[in-house]
């Protein structure tokens, strides 16, 4: 008998098993990135004033997005681990307090967006903008409680492994954004053009129906039953909301920090001129576009290592986030190739300005050399969360972002006059550091630490 059999079969087993729960959410963040699309084009189509409106207003709404996402980021691993350990019935406890937890942080998002003008007279936006911005930023608003529960709906359905319901709201919500953002921006049915306010207002309401649309589903759809979801009416749990949130906040902190860091260079080349800023954005939304693969793939880590913990399964852990890995590096072996090989070709698909399509072509070309550590980073850091593993990760990024890529950046752009090509080198020293540690930190937990199956451990 061949003794590799069994490893290969299991490696087999694994890679089918991650590729079958990333696809759908590779779809779905995709689909999150259609939404910011028909934002663009149906804001362009009304004005230059209302897209520059919504482009400031999204900027900002983004850090929203992430915040929230980060939070509710702590629902799925979880989830996970008590699925894998057999503990199906405590997962309805875990979902009503973290329901409690996204209401909680929908009001405070809510709130924050509502007041941000302090913020936009930081950045220095344009007055001529600021009112519209504003109005941008108090219509969807409203939306941000909806995306909290809505993703506390996808943490458990991702957690238990059901994946395609994520695809299917996604792209549902992406169907209705197109006719109600026209319908409220343009003014059509006898309502007023609207412009950037219907712009958030459509966002907000496509936000809440698909909220509603989840919430039913997950009601009535026969793989929830048994779990306990709602069964009774569960007042807050301080102590169990602090355990979601110890592992949300550092979470939440992450996302900020990368985001962050490419919205504060967005924000440092946008003084550069014209058509750097053309460049970087076509080069951005590229690298934004690929992201969504491995950050895809990373949220199936997640759930496959959570199960592997759950069931105290050491060697599980190990095959759950390495051969994660090595997939996110096949998918962007992918990547890089395509964004090396054929810049010159992708920048033409977005404008016909030769000055633009060159620099945003030597910018394709950073961004592909930074697709490796980015996935690495990326898949790394969805492994570190089936472990429960925050906030080392958490400072890991601070470091490597705001100590390493944003002064390397900054140094290069205006020290040796590299321009924004500088604050791309920036962006690849910060996420090859974040990938270089956040691997290590993964390696050495998988091979040292020890679980013991959920089911053995004492119940809160």
């Amino acid at each position: 008998m061949n003794p590799f059999r069994p490893e290969r079969a299991r490696l087999l087993h694994e890679m089918r098993a991650t590729v079958r729960l990333a696809l759908p959410l590779m779809l779905a963040q995709l689909a999150a990135i259609g939404n910011s699309v028909i934002d663009t084009v149906l804001a362009g189509h009304v004005s230059a004033h209302v897209l520059g409106a919504v482009a400031v207003g999204t900027n900002i709404w983004s850090l929203v997005i992430v915040s929230g996402i980060g939070m509710m980021m702590a629902v799925p691993p979880s989830v996970a681990q008590l699925d894998g350990a057999g503990r199906r019935h405590e997962v309805g406890a875990v979902f009503r307090q973290a329901l409690w937890l996204a209401v909680g942080m929908g009001a405070l998002l809510w709130f924050a967006v509502r007041h941000t003008e302090p913020l936009i007279e930081l950045i220095g936006v344009t007055p001529s903008l600021r009112h519209d911005v504003q109005r941008f930023l108090l219509a969807i608003s409203w939306g941000a409680p909806a995306l909290t529960c809505y993703f506390a709906l996808r943490g458990l359905s991702e957690g238990l492994s059901l994946t395609r319901p994520s695809m299917y709201f996604s792209a549902g919500g992406l169907l209705l954004l197109l006719p109600l953002g026209y319908v409220l921006m343009f003014g059509k049915l006898g309502i007023p053009p609207q412009g950037a306010h219907g712009c958030g207002l459509a966002t907000a309401i496509v936000l809440w129906l698909e909220l509603l649309a989840f919430g039913t589903y997950v009601r009535f759809r026969r793989n929830y039953h048994g779990l306990g979801l709602f069964d009774h009416f569960e007042w807050p749990n301080l102590r169990r909301i602090g355990q979601l949130a110890h592992i949300g906040l550092p979470m939440a902190v992450t996302l900020l920090a990368e985001a962050g860091l490419f919205v504060a260079t967005s924000l440092i080349i946008s003084t550069l001129g014209v058509s750097v800023v053309a460049s970087h954005q076509v080069a951005i939304n590229i690298a934004s576009f690929f992201f969504m693969i491995p950050l895809g793939l990373a949220m199936a880590i997640t759930v496959r290592v959570g199960n592997a913990v759950g069931r105290g399964d050491e060697r599980g852990v190990r095959y759950a986030g390495f051969c994660g890995i090595g997939l996110t590096l096949v998918t962007q072996v992918v990547s890089a190739g395509l964004m090396l090989g054929l810049p010159h070709v992708i920048a033409g698909l977005y404008t016909r300005d030769p000055r633009v399509i060159a620099l945003a072509a030597q910018l394709i070309v950073l961004a592909g050399l930074f697709q490796f550590s980015d996935g690495i980073q990326v898949a790394a850091n969805g492994a570190l969360r089936g472990l429960k593993d925050t906030r080392v990760p958490m400072a890991i990024t601070l470091f490597a972002y705001w100590i390493i890529g944003m002064p390397v950046g900054w140094w290069l752009a205006f020290h040796h006059g590299m321009g924004a090509r500088g604050m791309w080198v920036g962006l690849i020293a910060g996420l090859t550091v974040a990938a270089l540690m956040l691997f290590t930190r993964f390696w050495r937990s998988a091979w040292k630490q020890r679980w013991r199956p959920l089911a053995m451990t004492a119940q809160a």
